[in-house]
């Protein structure tokens, strides 16, 4: 298996870049673009643990819009072969003692990039 191919590489890293923007910025309908319209997809977040598309969807609309900067470190970016990645970061918001781990695992679906299941937890 081929591991962090180049061109796979930079499209899966340009993918994240792209959700990280949508994230801080709050573009809920690219947020829902890059997550996999499934009922398979999962999202454990630090208050809640949502099971389908349809819950990820109902949370982003629910939650505050505010408050949302944050900064990355460490991020790791592994692609396996074309199609499957996965993306790991750190990250603290602002005004925040605590440090935040996100896990992501990609895979290339007809439709592009997408996010088939996430993990998001906070240290002390």
């Amino acid at each position: 298996m081929d591991i962090n191919l180049p061109d796979v590489h930079a499209e899966m890293t340009a993918a994240f870049a792209r959700y990280e923007d949508a994230l801080v910025n709050n573009r809920v309908e690219v947020l829902d673009e890059l997550f996999w319209s499934s009922p398979h997809t999962v999202r454990y977040g630090v208050g809640e643990n949502l099971y389908g598309i349809d819950e990820i969807r109902a949370f982003r609309l629910a939650r505050p819009s505010v408050g949302l900067a944050r900064t990355i470190d460490r991020t790791v970016i592994t692609t396996y072969g074309r199609d499957f990645a996965t993306a790991m970061t750190l990250f603290q918001r602002e005004g925040s003692t605590k440090t935040g781990r996100q896990s992501q695992t990609w895979v290339r679906l007809p439709e592009g990039w997408r996010v088939v299941a996430a993990h998001v937890s906070l240290m002390a």
